[in-house]
């Protein structure tokens, strides 16, 4: 076997354990239903219901706090408003919205891009209430660098469980989400990011003919090499560099979908009523309908991350004395993932109609073929798309992972500097393994860390609302 098939073969047994555990639930109507997916749907659901669709009723008010109309020049903290929400984008705007969509599409069918649209939306509501929580509980653990910041789940879940008289189990809890969202940061931020980055590129570059076919651990090691580039100086490096490439990745793909919908204009409409009809069709049976549910929702999550918590680690990194308001910038992330960005990848490859006859994943070569359809030389513009998505997904996965180690075995220089070292070796790890294989370990970690963020916020459900009126009323943007 070669250097990639040996790695490969290795990896795949430890990714199917991993999934035959997180994804355990019961079958209806044919098709298997994670119970970790009805539990996130529930939790997107409920906060959304609980905090009264703030994130929809005050959009406006989270847009503006991006600007200059709410500074806080003597706030604590390491990034902006905007270069938090920017960094938090660039873990979630990646190949989840390119691949991930063309995965669900062939699994569930068109319609699940409406399960996908309706679950970021609701998404909005859990991701409002877990970054409100993580910069509420947000620390600063280190005193040979006061202004680093550590924030997310592994802190409030602690105090979730504290004020129930529930010390210890709140220490295990804490500690279970920081080992998920390792996993998490080494699978779906990292590897699933690699991968499809080097899939992209063979098939841009000529296929089995490419210089890179077989070569994927060489592909990684360059890929690592600019990842460290960036991830070896930090949050602030980070921040940086993901506010300065989110809005022109997004511009640039966004660009490019508005180009494919305008020459297939005529195909839009019945396009649209496919993806509507399709998500409510029983024309395969109760299994058909549930199968493009299930898919349309794991992958929403898979793209948005609504209700895993990730976005509460980098976004209590904000400069704002005001949790509520972060929780409302934080909110706007669902919307812009997966209501803007996924939902263009859904419409071009419903309208090009190459979705029909593939079975299984497609991955991100489902997507190119479907851009190519109008623009032949849309292989090459998503190799700059890919790179460009995939690369700032690495780089805030690393501090994902990075504050997560730090919280296990102390958040110190030297615990963070050894987690980005073996960070950069799984960027090589991924670039060799099968596209099958890193999913199966990328969803697994990915949502089990729903398990315990979602039960930690409904605990702290009370004291979300409670700060977010306070805010709002502070603000006068409700009556006491």
């Amino acid at each position: 076997m070669t250097i990639d098939q040996t790695i490969d073969q290795l990896f795949g047994i430890m990714s199917h354990w991993v999934q035959s555990i997180v994804f355990w639930g019961p079958q209806i109507g044919g098709v298997d239903v994670p119970l970790v997916v009805v539990w996130l749907a529930a939790g997107a659901i409920f906060f959304t219901l609980y905090l009264n669709f703030a994130n929809i009723r005050y959009f406006g008010h989270a847009l503006k706090c991006l600007g200059n109309a709410y500074d806080e020049p003597g706030a604590r903290g390491q990034t902006s408003n905007f270069e938090s929400l920017s960094a938090c984008l660039s873990a979630t705007i990646g190949l989840g919205n390119i691949a991930g969509v063309a995965v669900a599409i062939t699994v569930g069918g068109p319609g699940a891009a409406l399960w996908m649209v309706l679950l970021g939306f609701f998404g909005m509501g859990s991701k409002c209430a877990e970054v409100m929580m993580g910069h509420k509980y947000r620390q600063f653990p280190d005193p040979e660098r006061p202004d680093e910041v550590a924030g997310g789940p592994m802190y409030y879940l602690k105090h979730a469980f504290a004020i129930r008289n529930f010390p210890r189990v709140g220490v295990v809890v804490a500690a279970l989400f920081a080992v998920f969202c390792i996993g998490g940061a080494l699978g779906g931020g990292n590897m699933f990011q690699s991968n499809q980055m080097y899939q992209q590129l063979v098939y841009a570059s000529g296929g089995e003919q490419s210089f890179f076919h077989d070569k994927g651990w060489l592909f990684g090691l360059i890929l690592a090499v600019l990842t460290g580039l960036v991830t070896l100086g930090g949050i602030n490096s980070i921040a940086s560099v993901a506010s300065k490439l989110t809005p022109i990745m997004v511009i640039f793909y966004m660009l490019c979908g508005l180009c494919v919908l305008g020459v297939q204009h005529e195909h839009l409409l019945p396009a649209l009523k496919t993806i509507v009809t399709s998500a409510f069709s029983w024309d395969a049976g109760l299994g058909g309908f549930i199968g493009a549910v299930v898919a349309g929702v794991k992958r929403a999550a898979f793209s948005n991350e609504a209700g895993l918590g990730t976005a509460a680690i980098i976004q209590a990194s904000a400069r704002t004395d005001f949790s509520a308001r972060q929780g409302l910038v934080g909110g706007l992330g669902p919307f812009f993932d997966t209501v803007v960005v996924c939902f263009m990848t859904a419409l071009v490859i419903v309208t090009s109609g190459v979705y029909v006859g593939h079975e299984g994943v497609g991955g991100i070569a489902l997507t190119s073929s479907a851009f190519e359809t109008v623009l032949p030389w849309f292989d090459m513009a998503l190799v700059v798309c890919v790179a460009l998505f995939a690369y700032s997904t690495i780089i805030v996965y690393s501090y994902y992972g990075e504050k997560c180690v730090g919280y296990l075995f102390g958040d110190h220089r030297a615990t963070a500097i050894g987690f980005r070292v073996v960070y950069l070796v799984f960027v090589i790890i991924g670039s060799c393994v099968s596209l099958g294989n890193v999913i199966d370990f990328s969803e697994s970690t990915f949502l089990a860390m729903a398990v315990p963020n979602i039960l930690g916020l409904y605990f702290l459900a009370p004291e979300i609302r409670k700060d977010l009126n306070e805010y709002l009323v502070k603000m006068k943007l409700r009556r006491p």
